[in-house]
């Protein structure tokens, strides 16, 4: 009998995947992700933020950033600086740096949505791309006689149904994602 568990799992893995993809879209709000994508040069390596510095949310618009090690602050603060996507200006005080989070405007709230919506649609190829992995082996599973028609057919029902399951997360993940940004 076809095993569809690794398929599904290949799938829970780009779901996982697309949750922290949209995590890193920023809303209004500050949160300690948003700069995850950050890395750092420190101690003659690229590493990334969180291996240098502690990266906290004390209010809805500031982000701090305290460092492990004082010596690397000014290297964190231009690597903040210099991620035009996320559009911050950090300042430091010699201990900590600061991070406010300016508000959306409105037009930068829909390309946020927009950026969102290319996410799911990238999330839903990964989806189709495994579909089409394993009703392939399938086939040839039945080619060489080693599952029935039969079979072949509650294969292709069981990835139909697994399909759906996983559209219904990523839509549900994408509009919870959509409210956010929008919510001013």
């Amino acid at each position: 009998m076809f095993n569809t568990d690794p398929y599904e799992q290949k799938m829970t893995t780009a779901l996982d995947h697309f949750e922290e993809d949209l995590k890193k879209i920023r809303t209004g709000r500050a949160h300690p992700g948003m700069l995850d994508g950050i890395k750092v040069e420190a101690y003659g390596t690229i590493m990334p933020l969180n291996q240098v510095a502690n990266v906290t949310a004390p209010e809805g618009q500031l982000l701090q950033v305290t460092p492990f090690d004082p010596s690397t602050l000014q290297k964190i603060a231009a690597a903040i600086r210099e991620d035009q996507t996320l559009g911050f200006n950090p300042s430091d005080d010699g201990r900590v740096i600061r991070v406010p989070v300016p508000a959306l405007t409105e037009e930068r709230r829909k390309q946020l949505v927009k950026l969102a919506s290319e996410k799911v649609e990238d999330a839903r190829i990964v989806m189709r791309a495994v579909r089409q992995d394993g009703i392939k082996d399938a086939k040839r599973m039945k080619d060489a006689k080693e599952i029935g028609e039969d079979d072949l057919k509650a294969v292709e029902k069981e990835f139909d149904r697994l399909m759906q399951e996983f559209q219904g997360k990523i839509e549900a993940a994408f509009k919870a994602k959509e409210q956010d940004i929008l919510t001013i």
